[in-house]
């Protein structure tokens, strides 16, 4: 799961609390990767600080955790689409340095 406290610092959409997500996911469900993806995908929700399209994704793995933050688009079905692949070629970029 996700520390209580973190997320009350950094909030849901935050590489702390994405990490912890992918962490939490791999252990749960006994896995060898597990992804997370934590955004705000619009049209609103937005902030001056993390504006729509703010989006971090993460890959846990026996290596520990990978993430990344998106800075994508307005549009919340291409965000969804957008971070869907992006999320997929880190893991598999990830398998193909393995």
């Amino acid at each position: 799961g996700v520390n209580a406290a973190d997320l009350e610092k950094y909030g849901a959409v935050s590489q702390q609390v994405v990490e912890q997500m992918a962490i939490g996911v791999k252990k749960a469900m006994n896995v060898d990767f597990a992804i997370a993806t934590s955004g705000i995908a619009g049209p609103d929700g937005g902030t001056a600080d993390k504006p729509v399209g703010t989006i971090w994704i993460a890959v846990a793995g026996e290596f520990g955790v990978k993430s990344e933050l998106l800075s994508l688009y307005k549009s919340r079905e291409r965000n969804i689409r957008v971070t869907s692949l992006k999320v997929l070629n880190l893991l598999r970029k990830i398998l193909m340095d393995k």
